[in-house]
């Protein structure tokens, strides 16, 4: 009964346009983020920062990203671990080889390069689409995964190949412990989610889900696809370049070419099948869902082994992890193709109706 929207008047087209419908969905959200910002440090343990929430926090921010290319302008990419691994370095050069740098704007710089590889690379998506565009973009990661570890100027010539920052610091305020960098990974998802939500729902944003739906009609009431689709991988590339510097320079500190595998790409697209594809919301429910599950497999699988009386390997966990994992994306394809996202959005829609028969 509370769920409802009795009494809320719209008066104005920008009324009606607001991100959140109702005034319960507004207040609720800016419960969740205060929540986030103000009560989740002092319960949150160590292992939980680092294990848990940050990886949360900038798999999710890459997933928004990948959400815009994919779920809203319709463009198939397996390339988003070489746009993180292009942002990484770029970063990294940005933020040694410069005196003084801000951590910002090196993080900021890190997209903008990513945003130029990504443009680059979506040329093809101009002439093709589907199967043949995923493999032009897997294209950029072979490419990456290359030029990072044979080209020894992008890791500043270190011997081993791998790469290390630290000292992170925002004006006055050092980013070193867990909660630090907990803090400032929520306030870069929060700020890029924001932007990344009222961009695809403008022109622009209608522009990109008229190319995915029908491309040539698209063209025939006067969009652009090459406009639309560049545009598209630029804004999703500079996302995720972002992304790949909140990786390497908060999440791992030190990383090397790996750390941006074609592993990392997959497990993106995952996350926006799961979530839901097309949905800013999703990417959260999808990052969630691909951090917790494996943590869960590892203390449930052991603990079930046990209570039947079979020794289950770490070995057996992990392939058991594929296994669900491959399983899991299969079923929301057949049964819900909008992920998360569209179960909590029917979830939102029956609770508007209760209790009445719908």
């Amino acid at each position: 009964m509370f769920y409802r929207e009795n009494g809320q008047f719209k008066t104005s087209y920008a009324a009606d346009q607001q991100i959140f419908a109702i005034a319960q969905d507004k207040w609720a959200v800016l419960g969740i983020v205060a929540f986030a910002f103000f009560a989740v440090p002092f319960i949150a343990d160590e292992y939980m920062m680092r294990a848990i929430l940050i990886p949360f926090l900038i798999l999710a921010l890459a997933a928004v990203g990948v959400n815009i290319l994919v779920g809203y302008c319709g463009q198939i990419s397996l390339g988003s671990g070489a746009f993180m691994a292009v942002g990484a370095y770029a970063a990294y050069n940005t933020y040694v080889r410069i005196d003084g740098m801000p951590l910002i704007v090196a993080m900021l710089s890190g997209g903008f390069f990513a945003t130029l590889v990504g443009m680059v690379f979506g040329i093809p998506s101009l002439r093709v689409k589907g199967l043949y565009l995923a493999v032009a973009t897997l294209a950029a990661q072979f490419f990456c995964d290359w030029a990072f570890l044979r080209i020894g100027w992008f890791t500043n010539n270190t011997p081993s190949g791998s790469v290390a920052v630290s000292n992170l610091h925002i004006f006055n305020w050092t980013i070193d412990s867990p909660v630090d960098k907990y803090l400032f990974c929520l306030g870069m998802l929060t700020v890029f989610a924001l932007l990344a939500k009222n961009l695809v729902r403008s022109h622009i944003g209608r522009e990109w889900m008229a190319i995915r739906d029908m491309d040539v009609a698209a063209a025939v009431i006067g969009i652009r696809p090459m406009y639309a689709k560049l545009s598209a991988f630029g804004v999703s590339s500079f996302i995720v370049g972002v992304a790949g510097a909140m990786w390497g320079f908060v999440h791992l500190g030190a990383w090397e070419p790996a750390a941006f595998s074609i592993d990392r790409s997959f497990q993106l697209l995952f996350i926006v099948i799961i979530g839901g594809m097309g949905s800013i919301m999703g990417s959260f429910f999808g990052a969630a869902f691909i951090v917790i599950l494996p943590i869960f497999l590892n203390q449930f699988l052991p603990a079930l082994g046990a209570l039947v009386g079979i020794d289950i390997s770490t070995a057996g966990v992990a392939h058991a992890e594929f296994m669900i994992f491959g399983a899991l994306i299969v079923w929301f394809l057949i049964v819900e193709p909008h992920g998360l996202a569209k179960l909590w959005s029917m979830g939102k829609q029956k609770l508007r109706l209760w209790p009445f028969p719908h």
